[in-house]
């Protein structure tokens, strides 16, 4: 057996089923805010399945995959009789447009294959379905999906050979979505042609593409197109392992947390388009590019268990991506700046309305994970899980409310008495975090790392885990330099104008040249933080001209998050992003 598959085989994490989990505190209210107010309420009749039904498009893009998508694994996560229903009716429908060679999609004979976005929703709905199959075991799902891709396969040489040219968009971007489903269907029936079109016609065992910045025709540089064929050369790795399979997420990886691709708050790319200037304004952070980091994250994961990682993906959710949406879910946004207005997508339709309903359907199977014949705790969400660990039912309840508040304690319930290893990550910003077992101290505790508790656990056994979370003034990198955000645990600050009438009719400018005074920050019990603010000048008097109350990054009202400091001594490089 080669090295390569031998690793594949014995470091993988593998996600829990997203039925064992049940999650509260944000992550849930988020997960019930989107179902209740966007989800159930969506026009799909009009929006979604129409054009489905009448197929005379020309072109266009709805989305109807990703829609599926969503609503397996929420159907699936929830049991919700009512999501079940939406979800069954959607799948029925879809299944229903279908024509006799197998296409479903809304474009007329003569458009199919050639129209751009045309694959790329085929790919998705592929996805769908055999996602349906796999959550809910409907052959008639899999059967449709099978029909969907044997309809690619045959056509695939009817793709104009102007295809750049006429579109400006290179092959890979305007499939995006397909190489993943095609791998999926070849795991739901072990059907060979599948792969080997993916490496014989597709390429994607030798597709290797640097970063490019900058939106170039072709748009080569799209980066939801890039960490999704990423993605699923990493799930293809599963299947027939190679080193070649790994270079462009670890390229992807080093660009956004060692190569300021990432902003503190971490979001991407200007535009759809990678960037490293950190750019915090305008088209900040496209949301099919943020579900795609977080992805990006949990194969990595999966594959190398490290603790940054679960960092990664914690500073990224409970800013940038809680930030794309409304507090009470009905909207979502295209982009999520970190300077500015921040506008709401106007429709329900398209890529990234539902690429943020997907993503919040996938996060539950990124807190917990197996591990080494145990458990691994990546994030820390109010929540309980329901495991079977060598023949023992195992239920851990994860209490607390993180990130508000530091302390995270584990309620561990075996069924009997059974030893395995249960792995704590300790975030890069936690000097000083602590962990208890049934009161008494655990040694080993370190910043950046999983901490492995290995013991025989016995029901009512205790953990308790201590992060202090204070507030702390971080460094802006390249456009940023000379300016500083606050930062507490994982959640990055923004300044809301609307809270005082004094910042009435600063443009973004003025607030870019606010001075926080270091001295006045604090935190309060609700998760907020007090701050004191000179107005720009050269007034040099020690009480600052205004106090304020900074808010976690997702309030909707976040127009600032960035402030100068006098002396910039007071302020840390970000750990997370070298």
């Amino acid at each position: 057996m080669s090295l390569v598959l031998c690793l594949a085989l014995l470091l993988p994490w593998q996600p829990l089923d997203t039925r064992q989990v049940r999650v509260g505190g944000e992550v849930g209210r988020r997960i019930n805010v989107t179902i209740r107010n966007n989800l159930l309420v969506l026009d799909v009749d009009k929006d979604f399945l129409l054009p489905f039904e009448q197929h005379r498009e020309e072109g266009g893009y709805v989305g109807l995959g990703k829609l599926i998508m969503a609503s397996v694994r929420l159907a699936a996560h929830t049991g919700d009789p009512r999501v079940a229903a939406f979800k069954d009716r959607l799948v029925a429908r879809s299944i229903a447009c279908q024509q006799s060679g197998g296409y479903i999609g809304i474009c007329r004979p003569a458009s199919r294959m050639a129209a751009l976005w045309d694959i790329h929703e085929m790919g998705y709905l592929m996805a769908g379905l055999v996602d349906d199959y796999v959550f809910f075991h409907r052959r008639a799902s899999l059967d449709a999906a099978r029909g969907v891709a044997d309809y690619l396969l045959a056509h695939w040489g009817g793709i104009p050979e102007d295809w750049v040219a006429r579109t400006g968009v290179a092959t890979h971007v305007a499939v995006t979505g397909t190489d993943r489903a095609l791998v999926a269907i070849h795991r739901a029936t072990g059907d060979a042609r599948y792969l080997d079109f993916l490496l014989e016609r597709r390429g994607l065992g030798e597709w290797d593409l640097p970063i490019v910045i900058g939106r170039r025709p072709g748009i080569e540089g799209h980066m939801y197109a890039y960490l999704a064929r990423a993605v699923a050369q990493l799930e293809l790795y599963g299947e027939r392992p190679s080193p070649k399979l790994l270079v462009n997420a670890d390229r992807a990886l080093e660009f956004l947390a060692n190569q300021n691709g990432a902003t503190i708050a971490g979001g991407a790319g200007q535009w759809e388009i990678w960037t490293g200037d950190q750019d915090g304004g305008a088209g900040l952070a496209e949301t099919c590019a943020t579900a795609y980091q977080l992805r990006l994250y949990d194969h990595l994961q999966r594959l190398r268990g490290e603790a940054r990682l679960g960092d990664l993906m914690e500073r990224t959710i409970h800013n940038t991506l809680f930030g794309a949406q409304s507090p009470d879910g009905r909207r979502i946004r295209y982009f999520t700046p970190m300077e500015g207005v921040r506008q709401y997508h106007p429709g329900d339709t398209y890529c990234c309305p539902n690429n943020y309903r997907r993503i919040v359907a996938e996060l539950p199977e990124m807190i917990y994970y197996r591990a080494e014949g145990g458990l691994v705790v990546n994030l820390y969400v109010e929540s309980e899980v329901n495991a079977d660990i060598g023949g023992t039912k195992v239920r851990i309840k994860q209490e607390t409310a993180y990130p508000v508040r530091g302390e995270v304690r584990f309620a561990v319930e075996p069924s009997r008495t059974v030893r395995f290893p249960l792995r704590l990550r300790a975030p890069l910003w936690a000097a000083g975090a602590k962990v208890t077992v049934n009161g008494a101290p655990v040694e080993g505790v370190r910043p950046g790392e999983f901490l492995v508790i290995n013991r025989a656990w016995k029901s009512g056994d205790s953990v308790l885990l201590v992060l202090p979370l204070r507030p702390r003034l971080v460094r802006g990198r390249q456009r940023q330099a000379g300016r500083f955000a606050v930062v507490r645990g994982p959640v990055v600050y923004t300044l809301n104008p609307a809270q005082s009438p004094a910042l009435a009719g600063l443009d973004v400018a003025d607030l870019t040249n606010l001075t926080l005074d270091p001295s006045s920050l604090a935190a309060l019990p609700d998760g907020t933080c007090r701050a004191g603010l000179w107005k720009p000048g050269f007034g040099l008097q020690a009480k600052p001209d205004l106090m304020v109350t900074l808010t976690p990054f997702s309030d909707p009202g976040g127009r600032e998050s960035y402030f100068r400091l006098r002396d910039a001594s007071v302020a840390e490089d970000d750990e997370l992003f070298h």
